[in-house]
């Protein structure tokens, strides 16, 4: 869901004349900038700014959450775009102190808040009739892939790690289960909000049909980790051995590829374990 408070926070904060030199903190809000055709406007990213690849070329100005005002200031920009989150507070302080323009997006994990965000992302721009367009478009495909989802809802257990030898999962108003739901999945975890350690027993309980991951490449991989977690052993999903991975910013970034993304995952929903 949209937060008002951010909202209006970012309008309050937009600037006075079009920006040249623009820094994007946050993977969907690069998408955006250059799905709006401002990619040349950009001087710099953040680490989970992966797409698209032209994008890599740009100085890396650290973490969303773990900004240094050093590395922001270095590329000297007249304007930041932020999703709601990105901080620390006391880096946001000192560069809001610089007299630099920091608009912060609202984020959402539904087709109401990626359209919001196009809109957020086109008025600092200054340029809302590109956003307009680029909303128009982005909607209808979310539409689109929405309907083409509909069908027998899968129950689905987002793993983001495993801690302690306990399951880290999503539960209510995450992008996980936002993306879960707009594919025509069932959140299998929805006793708490936000990413949360499961005991054993809340893990049998659960009893999700598949298990969606993050895809992750060498040391890093840890699909097979969890397939054999004790818990997990016991639950459908290992039964069948109907494991999903997705790249994080694609499907979690909800930007403009997140219509693609609901169609890719709710397919691959339904031929996990087949």
């Amino acid at each position: 869901m949209i937060r008002p408070l951010f909202a209006a926070l970012a309008l309050a904060a937009l600037p006075a004349q079009a920006a040249d030199r623009v820094v994007s903190v946050g993977g969907s809000i690069t998408e955006i900038v250059v799905a709006l055709g401002q990619g040349d406007r950009l001087v710099a990213r953040d680490t989970t700014s992966t797409y698209p690849e032209t994008v890599s070329d740009l100085p890396d100005v650290g973490y969303v959450r773990r900004l240094s005002p050093e590395g922001v200031l270095s590329v000297d920009p007249d304007l930041i775009l932020a999703e709601e989150g990105a901080g620390p507070p006391e880096t946001v302080a000192l560069l809001q102190a610089a007299a630099i323009p920091f608009v912060q997006i609202p984020d959402g994990y539904d087709r109401a808040a990626v359209l919001a965000k196009i809109a957020a992302v086109a008025r600092a721009l200054d340029v809302p009739e590109r956003g307009a367009a680029l909303a128009a478009d982005v909607g209808a495909a979310l539409d689109a892939a929405a309907k083409a989802a509909e069908g027998p809802a899968r129950r689905v257990m987002f793993v983001m790690s495993v801690q302690g030898g306990r399951i880290l999962a999503a539960g209510r108003d995450t992008a996980a289960d936002g993306i879960i739901r707009l594919a025509g999945g069932e959140n299998a975890v929805t006793e708490f909000e936000g990413y949360k350690p499961l005991t054993d027993e809340a893990v049998t309980r659960a009893a999700p049909e598949v298990i969606l991951m993050m895809a992750r490449e060498g040391a890093d991989d840890i699909s097979a980790q969890v397939l054999a977690h004790p818990a997990i052993r016991t639950t459908p999903a290992a039964e069948a051995r109907a494991l999903v991975r997705m790249d994080g910013l694609y499907l979690l970034g909800f930007g403009p590829r997140t219509a693609q993304a609901v169609r890719d995952l709710s397919d691959a929903l339904a031929k996990a374990g087949s």
